[in-house]
């Protein structure tokens, strides 16, 4: 079976000289800095808490998400610490979150997501209301 053809195109330059133009394959790679993708996460995160609860006043008083990422080689690993409205299934509503985040990272940026870990520091009560004590 014959080699398949390597095309090029010439495109004149700037000061009209002509440069070959090489397969997209060739000319390099988009590199997204950790930063915005852990930015891309916590927003995802924050997606997904407002779908497991009922009322917007509760989302809204919940603190943002925050996200870190180890990243390399086209994946990325990722780090949530986040507040859970309660009473809910906690389990179901963590897998929730990991594959929304997951899902949305990936689409947004083309990285392959290996992980996504949640550390849920408080569980805040899902109406909004501030914490009582009982006596």
């Amino acid at each position: 079976m014959p080699e398949p053809a390597v095309t090029s195109h010439s495109a004149a330059g700037p000061a009209g000289s002509t440069s070959p133009v090489l397969p997209a394959a060739e000319r390099g790679a988009t590199v997204i800095p950790d930063k915005v993708v852990a930015r891309i996460a916590a927003r995802a995160a924050q997606e997904a808490l407002a779908a497991l609860t009922d009322t917007p006043v509760a989302s809204a008083a919940r603190p943002a998400p925050r996200a870190s990422v180890s990243a390399g080689g086209g994946a990325a690993r990722l780090r949530l610490t986040l507040d859970f409205p309660y009473p809910l299934d906690l389990a179901s509503a963590s897998r929730h979150v990991q594959h929304h985040v997951s899902e949305r990272v990936a689409r947004l940026t083309g990285m392959h997501i290996t992980e996504v870990t949640l550390v849920i520091e408080h569980l805040a009560g899902a109406d909004g209301l501030e914490p009582r004590r009982v006596r």
